[in-house]
């Protein structure tokens, strides 16, 4: 995490799939609603336009409450090594602000080592919340694949 107000998280680990194995979990839509979100939470709806400057929207369900959205454009599509995305909820929560989401995809062998970088964050607590919820989510992912 950097200092000042350019709050950025990072995270890192290993999913044991082969990389194009994972690309695919990242970019198609049944394969994405199977882990997306924090633990409890669904995804009834998922729009993707596939392609630099091309745009999605998830609909999210926590377990007791509204379905609400997240949306954006993405930067970088580069298969099955790369993919860059602009990311804000909507309605937004007024400590958030349009962040960016590079998440990178290395081989290991049979595993591949995945990389999220997200920010910047306005506040620690914007992004504690985006810390948790990208760890359970990829926690999720791993586990298609054990």
């Amino acid at each position: 995490m950097a200092a000042g107000r350019d709050l950025t998280l990072e995270l890192a680990g290993e999913v044991p799939a082969p990389r194009e194995a994972v690309w695919k979990a990242l970019i198609e839509p049944d394969e994405l609603a199977r882990w997306w979100g924090p633990n409890g939470f669904t995804t009834p709806s998922i729009e993707l336009d596939l392609r630099v400057g091309g745009g999605y929207r998830f609909a999210m369900q926590p377990p007791e409450g509204e379905v609400f959205h997240l949306s954006g454009a993405f930067t970088e599509v580069e298969p099955p090594a790369r993919l860059a995305y602009t990311f804000i909820w909507d309605p937004a929560n007024p400590d958030d602000q349009e962040t960016l989401a590079t998440l990178s995809l290395e081989e290991a062998g049979d595993s591949t080592r995945l990389a999220l970088v997200q920010g910047p964050f306005a506040t620690e607590e914007r992004l504690a919340l985006h810390r948790d919820g990208w760890t359970e989510s990829l926690e999720k992912l791993a586990s298609l694949f054990t």
